[in-house]
């Protein structure tokens, strides 16, 4: 009997975790694979919450965070580390997600040992290597190195097609972040870290992209703190980011409002919660773009551009960079306007259904095994509703 086909799947940060839970549950559901989890922990504690909720426990953990550590530091301590783990495991196939420094290092560390790279969200592009910095940068390399390309929408497979991407290993799947935003939605709301009358609206806000740090990063600030001042029975949640650039002046401008709610960052769960609590949503979130307009909730971005258009296309997220003139107006517009606010609170879902973990397993099945061991499930998730449940999300 053939030995099953050794899957690798990194994690690095929340995000990450979030989108490949997903792959990693459908991955240890599949006979003919072998699933092995292995965190870097660009991230620490944001990424142990996601894998807590999920139930996934790395087989490997390289426990890379170091508080404000600098790109270049990160990158030589993961390709080294990497490395020694991609030699000991021998997988047949390494599985990576995004755009972060784990992705380009884990890319890049494949591409040395001459192993099988799958980018899971291939594809997104802004097309200016310093926005988002460095991320895309780091998409960039991670999909000139990848042999198959898990990409969420037709817009992406365009993008690596104009890039010379052969099209037979480029895959449109859906975006995993649907599939669990989808179970987690489904199951009862977790309690959140402010008390919220009924019919009593929330804002809720993320912020944490590096190009926002310094100056840009106070205009947002300002621009929350005369939303806040403005609309004072409103509540603001802020779930903050660790990162002192964040942390510290976020504190400063808006501590003592007594309806912006500073807290620690959400566990998963909670967030969803918080989402769908929310009346409005202001971030720099890649994730939240595509998870709040399948929410219904209307999201202003703080970035000059995006590698989501879709959702902007649809009129369901809206572009107003770090600039606190844009801010207040855009949002002042949402919270007075009930017309313009149910214009973008359509609940639409341009990035997924659901079911993008089974078509990236089947898929890789397919290429790894022989076909007799490989099962279509294409067509058992056209039959069946493949999400995960309450249960199998946490097994």
């Amino acid at each position: 009997m053939r030995e099953p086909a050794t899957v690798l799947c990194v994690v690095g940060t929340r995000p990450e975790a979030v989108k490949m839970a997903p792959v990693i549950l459908a991955a240890r559901r599949h006979p003919g694979l072998r699933c092995r989890v292995l965190a870097t922990a660009q991230h620490r504690q944001m990424l142990d919450q996601v894998l807590d909720e999920f139930g996934i426990v790395p087989d490997v953990d390289l426990d890379m965070m170091r508080p404000n550590q600098a790109l270049a530091d990160l990158t030589s301590r993961l390709l080294s580390s990497l490395d020694a783990v991609l030699r000991d495991e021998a997988p047949d196939v390494v599985l990576a997600q995004g755009d972060t420094t784990t992705v380009m290092a884990v890319a890049m560390a494949c591409f040395y040992r001459r192993l099988a790279f799958g980018h899971v969200e291939a594809g997104l592009r802004t097309g200016d290597l310093g926005n988002p910095f460095p991320e895309e940068a780091n998409r960039v390399i991670a999909g000139k190195l990848a042999r198959w390309h898990f990409a969420p929408t037709q817009g992406a497979r365009a993008n690596l097609l104009r890039e010379g991407v052969d099209p037979a290993q480029i895959f449109v799947t859906g975006n995993t972040v649907i599939d669990a935003l989808l179970a987690t939605a489904a199951k009862r709301d977790a309690p959140l870290p402010v008390d919220l009358a009924p019919g009593r609206r929330m804002v809720l806000v993320t912020a944490h992209r590096r190009e926002n740090f310094g100056a840009p990063f106070a205009e947002v600030c300002r621009a929350i703190r005369t939303l806040a001042l403005d609309y004072p029975g409103d509540a603001f949640l802020w779930p903050v980011h660790p990162n002192p650039n964040v942390r510290d002046v976020a504190h400063a401008a808006l501590a003592g409002l007594p309806n912006v709610h500073l807290c620690e960052p959400l566990d998963y769960a909670p967030f969803v919660t918080a989402m769908k609590r929310a009346h409005l949503i202001i971030s720099d979130s890649g994730g939240v773009q595509e998870e709040a307009p399948a929410l219904a909730k209307p999201v202003l971005v703080l970035r000059e551009e995006t590698e989501r258009p879709e959702a902007v296309e649809e009129g369901v997220v809206r572009l107003v960079g770090a600039h606190y003139e844009t801010i207040v107006h855009q949002a002042r517009h949402l919270l007075d306007s009930p017309a313009a606010y149910a214009r973008m609170a359509r609940g639409v879902s341009p990035y997924g259904d659901g079911l993008a973990a089974e078509r990236i397993v089947a898929t890789i099945a397919r290429q790894v095994l022989p076909a007799p061991a490989a099962p279509d499930l294409h067509e058992a998730a056209a039959r069946r509703d493949l999400r995960p449940t309450a249960d199998t999300a946490t097994c």
